[in-house]
Parts: structure tokens; sequence; C-alpha cells
């Protein structure tokens, strides 16, 4: 499986629409996919999903007539990875985080986009594992990282235990190895701790991470765990502290902020903000230091976090 990093042909959004949870503040967020849509067409390839009688207003785009369910590509997406014959198209089973929410039209995307050509590669059905692209993080030499809370969750993969899933990860996405991270997780989040909310690989074995405050003791926990930590060549991993955004809360309730969730793609990475300019700021500054080579771009994503998602799990790219 490639890192993030690695040059990329496009990436998918699965449109908001007036059928998803969205329909309450949809031009505030269709405002935001606009802005997201606008920075990946700059630099490659966009593929949009959207529903019939949806028309997203994005010229620079391939556009797929598909029913969602709701818009977390990352999600639901293919997760590819490459073999000496090209690229393998790996269509897992997603089931609404542990049959949280109903999915049954997100999990046929893949296969619509499949047959229809939109998509180039090796089909694979892997349908009857469930695994959600926000789970894993690849280093694009061998190294997985996932997290035990999210991977071990009810209705995901039982009856099979921790062993028998690694082994699975490994055939599946060609790792020598899997790192299981067994702390950390974020108020109001509901994918059971998705690694792309708590810690991201970078170039030159960086990890960048969530720090913690006083509501998340188990993310100071997550920091103690990633200092024992070793790459593949038996070396330390370069640290890099993310702030853990000032709290947003919605109708009352926390809603699981984070800078760790940003998107690389080709010449950039998009980084999710929340109109707290002090952390924002910081947060900018940090991933430039693991990505010195790209454009830092801010994207406010306070209409992404109410519905508990941020950036990285709104997109789904494709080498």
């Amino acid at each position: 499986m490639p890192a993030e990093w690695e040059p990329q042909s496009m990436v998918q959004l699965t449109w908001p629409h007036k059928g998803t949870d969205w329909a309450p503040i949809l031009p505030e967020i269709t405002a935001v996919y606009e802005e997201m849509a606008r920075e990946i067409s700059k630099r490659e390839g966009l593929l949009v999903v959207a529903p019939e009688g949806t028309k997203p207003s994005i010229v620079n785009c391939q556009l797929s007539i598909i029913n969602s369910n709701d818009t977390w590509a990352r999600d639901h997406g293919f997760i590819t990875v490459e073999e000496a014959s090209g690229l393998i198209l790996l269509d897992f089973c997603f089931n609404g985080w542990g049959a949280k929410f109903e999915a049954g039209l997100d999990n046929a995307i893949n296969r619509h986009l499949y047959d229809e050509g939109v998509v180039k590669g090796t089909y694979e059905d892997h349908l009857d594992f469930v695994l959600e692209g926000g789970s894993i993080e690849s280093d694009g030499k061998g190294t997985i990282f996932t997290t035990s809370c999210c991977l071990l969750a009810p209705h995901r993969n039982q009856p099979l235990t921790q062993q028998q899933i690694e082994e699975r990860l490994k055939q599946y996405l060609g790792a020598e190895r899997i790192v299981w991270l067994n702390h950390g997780s974020l108020i109001g989040d509901d994918t059971d701790g998705h690694i792309d909310t708590l810690v991201r690989i970078c170039p030159n074995d960086t990890l960048l991470y969530t720090g913690g405050d006083a509501d998340h003791p188990d993310l100071y926990e997550m920091e103690q765990e990633l200092q024992t930590l070793r790459t593949i060549e038996n070396k330390p991993y370069r640290l890099l502290k993310l702030p853990l955004p000032h709290p947003i809360y919605d109708d009352g309730e926390r809603l699981p902020a984070t800078y760790a969730n940003y998107l690389v793609i080709n010449g950039a990475i998009l980084v999710p903000t929340y109109n707290q300019p002090d952390l924002d700021a910081e947060a900018l500054r940090i991933i430039g230091e693991a990505f010195p080579d790209r454009e830092i771009v801010g994207i406010d994503c306070r209409a992404v976090i109410k519905q508990h998602g941020s950036l990285h799990c709104c997109t789904m790219q494709y080498y």
C-alpha cells in the first residue's frame, strides 16, 4: 500500500445532498466541498460521486452519478495497492462504522465505479471483511499503523481475533508488519478511533500526532506509546505533536476536532482549520515541518466537524 504522499492520479469526493445528514446545513457544507474540489483539481484529477439531480458547480472534474447514504469517501472508497501488474482496487465492506449508520448505498459505490469504467485497475472483492480507509496508515515501505479500539470494536470482524485480522491486513495490503496503537480517542468520535484522527505517517520516519488535554488523558498515553515505537529499521520515529483544537460544541456536544485529519495531494497538504487563529497557525506550521516541499493550504472545516468528521474523512486518493 503506497504512502499517501506518493504521486496520485485523482481524489474522490462523494458529494453532499439533501438525502444525507447534511440537509440542515447543505449550503454551508457544499461551500466547503467546493473549496476542497478547487484545491484538488488545481493539482490532480478529481472524481465527484453524486446522485441524480445533484449538480455540483465544479467544472474541472469527472462526475459519476451514483446514489449514496452519506459522503465519507475515505471509508467507503477503494483502498488501492500497487503490484508489478499495476493498480489493485480493494473493495472492502463499509458497514457504517460498526453498524451505527445505514451504509448500503455507500457500500455499493465502488462496484458501480468499476463497472462503469470510471476507475482503472484490477478489482478485488473483499466484501466479507470490514475495513475503512481512515483506520489504516501506510509508510509505503511495509508498515501499516492502525488502532485496536477500532479494528477490534464490536460489529466489525468478529469472531476474528487480532492475530487473524493482522494476517489479513498483511495479505491484502502487502505489509511486513502491523503497528497496533492501544491508546487514543477523541470525544465525539463515531469511528471507534480511526488512526487518521490521531497519528499520521509522514516522510523520513516522521509521525504527526494529536496532543492531549485534560479531557483526553488517553492521548497522553498514546504519546508515551509512540515514544517506544521503532521503525522497520529499528530506529526511533521523529515525533511532531499537533495541538488539539479548543473545544468545539454543537447543541452541547463536544465535537471531535483534530488537525491530524489532513489530506496529502500532489504538491500540497490540505489542512482542516477551525477559526482558531493561534492553534490553526501552529498546526499549519508543524505540518509544514513534516512536508517542507509542499504548499500548506488551510480549509475551514467547522461545517464538516458538525457531522463528526473532517477533511481527510471526506476524500479518497487513487495512485
